[in-house]
């Protein structure tokens, strides 16, 4: 088993000295307690065994001593100390990082908020800093921060969870790692005290760690990490040897936030799926000019253009009162080969049937071989 793991971190080398930007590497699991971060300190003993200059940048133990007994004989980079609303807080210290450019450097949580006053707003923006300055990131998230299946967290869990990852950092990730257990085993390592305190285990077993919800959180990850897997034996080995047309996806929004939202999301996953490019409409008609539409919406609009940009979407905006036209002169520019419209978008269905253009818009989409989807 010893010699595996010592033939992966070799292999893992090997792969590094091929590319001069760093590479990232992310353990994945259904949630907290499933042995993500056991794992990380695990492989950066492996790479100090075979002389990696690797570094511990952010560890959060939640005071698990298994997952603490491992920090023992790894090199730390002291945390950068910051003084906010009175408190003394610890965060990433990126500078340091930077400066002591070790070969790998480990740093978890991936999707923490930093805070206000940092360099970056989240800790993502550090670890693609770092990549960028040529060292390899090791990190961990759970599967609920990811940003387009927030809505089906949501759903599983009745949790919104604020702090999320877009799709994009697992997409740019050379390996994406699923960490996983059963239901009975996560619920019988909290029952031990081996994921929260033994305070907490009573609350944790009435609301986030039930079967059902775990094993629903559990396919989610097999999932995404199934499709990330797919991908990249798609984009490194079938496109280079079959040229074919890539999906490119237009999802056409309006000023409506939650529908918008929704819209972007599952666009979001359709084009992550085909590893394609996909851009985002908003057509801005008189009705919704700056002057008519409230600062709350505008607001709104904003965050969703931030969200879709994060999400890897390109953001098209235009002033047009004929939608149907604006969306035919975008599938062109663009070409695109998927309309996503939402289904409850019926603002924008009732400016697309008064046009005179509907007919031609449908002929337009035909003769280019245009899908639409009309999502839930």
């Amino acid at each position: 088993m010893e010699d595996e793991k010592e033939k992966r971190v070799q292999q893992y080398l090997e792969l590094n000295q091929k590319s001069a930007r760093g590479r990232l590497k992310i353990y994945i699991g259904m949630s907290a307690g499933v042995g993500k971060t056991y794992r990380m300190l695990q492989e950066a003993h492996s790479l100090l065994r075979n002389n990696v200059n690797v570094k511990v940048g952010y560890i959060e133990t939640h005071g698990r001593k298994e997952t603490a007994a491992l920090l023992e004989g790894l090199p730390l980079i002291p945390r950068r100390e910051v003084f906010y609303k009175g408190k003394k807080l610890d965060e990433l210290d990126v500078q340091a990082i930077l400066l002591l450019h070790p070969e790998v450097v480990i740093i978890d949580e991936l999707a923490h908020t930093n805070i206000p006053g940092s360099k970056n707003e989240k800790r993502w923006q550090d670890v693609l800093d770092i990549i960028e300055a040529g060292i390899d990131v090791i990190s961990a998230v759970n599967i609920q921060h990811i940003e387009s299946i927030n809505e089906d967290v949501k759903e599983i869990t009745g949790v919104e969870v604020k702090e999320r990852i877009p799709d994009k950092i697992l997409q740019s990730a050379d390996e994406v790692v699923n960490i996983d257990l059963t239901a009975d085993e996560l619920i019988t390592r909290l029952k031990e005290g081996k994921i929260y305190d033994h305070t907490k285990v009573q609350q944790a077993l009435q609301n986030f760690f039930q079967s059902d919800k775990i094993l629903q959180l559990r396919e989610l990850a097999l999932k995404e990490v199934a499709g990330q897997v797919e991908r990249k034996v798609d984009y490194q080995i079938t496109a280079k040897q079959n040229a074919f047309k890539h999906e490119r996806f237009l999802a056409c929004i309006s000023s409506n936030h939650e529908i918008a939202q929704r819209i972007i999301r599952k666009t979001a996953r359709l084009a992550s799926y085909y590893n394609s490019q996909w851009y985002v409409l908003y057509v801005q008609t008189e009705s919704e000019s700056n002057d008519k539409i409230s600062l709350a919406a505008q607001r709104h609009l904003i965050n969703n253009f931030k969200n879709a940009t994060e999400l890897g979407a390109e953001v098209i905006r235009k002033k047009s009162d004929n939608v149907a036209r604006a969306i035919i002169e975008t599938t062109e520019e663009k070409n695109v080969t998927t309309i996503c419209i939402g289904k409850p978008h019926l603002n924008l269905f009732q400016i697309i049937l008064r046009t005179g253009v509907f007919n031609q818009l449908l002929k337009t989409l035909s003769r280019n071989n245009v899908d639409i989807i009309i999502l839930s």
